[in-house]
């Protein structure tokens, strides 16, 4: 008897640590759903925040304003989003991730079907704001749900897949608006861009199941300010907030900009052209779902290293008078600005041990605070020495991103010399 007791205690010891993660993982039930749901929101809310870029010269042309000017109403957006995103996500701790998800999208849809009918540049850039403020409660909670609702090794590729669902819906969002401006206008473009984005709210909702690991929190300003101080404070994080925030001024330089060149001689391309250019966009699609992978194979850093490459490569490839390496050039920055920002947009979910939602909340303001100064840096730049100007902005952050990632290569070397001492 008493071997047959310590088999059975065995098995069960052994199948306790299984049955105790109930987090999601691929192929359980609800995984395929929640894949879905947010791979939904995240195409809503690129194409909602995105919405105007591919029109900036139509939007340009019809209030007689500059490239600059026009690019407010990319910038204003991601500006107010990115200055929102911070108390938005302390409101998701307490009234949950779902909740907040779904409060935002409903907010930024009802606005979109607005801006179409804005009588001025300045009441569009208004409504731009207000719609990049309510989309502020959608990337910390959503980075912050899957943290807490699927299993650590599968956190990267779910991750991956939203981001995935961003790159889609910025290109979708650019084609629909170029073609339907050719043919209707700019106003029907954004409206269309609406209703799209409605039918994506509204299947986020019905498909995204229920947090079962979410814990209530109170809404205490100062145990939220020691968060995001403690948060700061992390020199890993304060490294991943900063790659993030120079991906995306390339990535805000090169996309608000494009437009306008492509625009111009010698290419000359129309609307609906130049909106299919947002194509190379499903490049982003692969390369951000393959970031799991990526990091599998080099390590962190070694992803890093060959996103921000590729991104230079592309920056530079894309000064040419061709056409087909222009596009070239673009696949090469997509794919490299999209593997990239996975790549530490995951990071800071698996570094933050305690207050995940603020920890993305950081990373999305540093984010879209690189988007809003890459989107209007870059139209200043292409005022003043034409593309070659963007191209210019956009070295100078690769440059920032290699030289964060060759110092926390550098320190990370010297923590592990300083260690291996006191463990030989």
């Amino acid at each position: 008897m008493p071997p047959a007791s310590t088999e059975a205690d065995a098995t069960l010891a052994s199948a306790a640590p299984a049955a105790a993660d109930t987090r999601l993982a691929p192929g359980a039930p609800g995984h395929r759903r929640m894949s879905l749901a947010l791979f939904a929101a995240g195409l809503a809310a690129f194409a909602l925040l995105y919405s105007t870029q591919a029109l900036l010269p139509a939007i340009s042309a019809e209030f007689g304003a500059t490239a600059s000017a026009a690019s407010w109403t990319v910038s204003a957006a991601t500006g107010a989003l990115a200055l929102c995103v911070l108390p938005l996500s302390a409101l998701s701790e307490r009234f949950g991730r779902r909740a907040m998800m779904t409060a935002s999208l409903s907010v930024a849809v009802g606005v979109a079907l607005l801006v179409p009918f804005a009588p001025s540049l300045e009441v569009l850039i208004a409504l731009r704001a207000l719609q990049g403020a309510a989309l502020a409660g959608l990337p910390a909670s959503a980075m912050a749900y899957l943290a807490e609702e699927v299993r650590s090794r599968a956190l990267i590729g779910a991750i991956g897949l939203f981001v995935a669902g961003n790159s889609i819906g910025g290109m979708s969002g650019r084609i629909v608006t170029g073609w339907v401006a050719q043919l209707w206008g700019w106003r029907a473009g954004l409206a269309a861009v609406g209703l799209t984005s409605l039918v994506c709210a509204l299947a986020f909702r019905a498909l995204l199941p229920k947090a079962r690991h979410f814990t209530p929190g109170t809404l205490n300003p100062k145990a939220l300010a020691a968060t995001v101080r403690g948060h700061l404070a992390d020199p890993l994080l304060m490294r991943l907030y900063g790659i993030g925030a120079l991906f995306m001024t390339v990535f805000g330089a090169v996309y608000t900009v494009i437009g306008y060149r492509l625009a111009e001689a010698p290419f000359s391309l129309p609307q609906g052209v130049i909106g299919s250019i947002f194509l190379v966009y499903l490049v982003g699609t692969a390369s951000s779902a393959a970031a799991g992978r990526l990091v599998g194979r080099l390590g962190r850093r070694g992803a890093l290293y060959l996103a921000v490459s590729t991104t230079a490569a592309g920056l530079l490839l894309s000064l040419s008078a061709s056409l087909a390496a222009v596009l070239a050039g673009l696949v090469l920055i997509t794919a490299g600005f999209f593997a990239g920002h996975a790549v530490a947009s995951s990071s800071v979910s698996r570094t933050a041990k305690t207050g995940r939602a603020q920890a993305s909340a950081l990373y999305q303001s540093a984010y879209y605070l690189g988007s809003s100064a890459g989107g209007t840096l870059g139209a200043v730049a292409f005022h003043a020495g034409g593309w070659a100007g963007t191209v210019t902005i956009g070295l100078v952050a690769v440059a920032g991103v290699v030289s964060i990632t060759l110092y926390g290569t550098h320190s990370a070397r010297a923590e592990a010399r300083r260690i291996r001492p006191v463990t030989a």
